[in-house]
């Protein structure tokens, strides 16, 4: 079984492993595949490119014992492409975006999970920042 996630994963933290930690828990067999948001598709999204490279984002990613496989995503419209490309019998995606993928459920599972509490890549950005003013 191929379950697929995306994200940008920049200033990786304990919510970005407990997504990873959580899909292999619910399927423990399964092949864990890892779309990484380059760092242009994050500057089309928020105007401002992650604080770690993609190419550092990626080798984090990659080393994590639950991730299997890893690519690069380089367009939101691309979804159901990556879905069909990796063969994707489930989608994950953080229930910040609850109902935006429904759509794709005519080629797989959609599993949308709850994220972690009071972590997030913007909150840590904004903790430097102020701590630094």
């Amino acid at each position: 079984m191929n379950v697929v996630t995306f994200g940008t994963f920049d200033c990786f933290h304990i919510g970005h492993l407990n997504i990873f930690r959580r899909i292999k828990e619910k399927f423990p067999d399964c092949q864990l595949i890892v779309g990484i948001s380059t760092d242009e598709l994050n500057f089309s999204k928020k105007q401002r490119k992650p604080v770690v490279s993609h190419k550092h984002r990626v080798e984090i990613v990659s080393s994590i014992c639950y991730v299997d496989e890893v690519f690069n995503e380089e367009s939101l419209e691309s979804k159901r492409d990556y879905l069909v490309q990796h063969n994707a019998d489930i989608l994950v995606m953080g229930d910040d975006h609850k109902g935006i993928y429904d759509e794709l459920d005519d080629i797989c599972e959609i599993w949308y999970l709850p994220r972690t509490p009071q972590i997030s890549t913007t909150a840590i950005i904004e903790k430097i920042i102020s701590e630094n003013d």
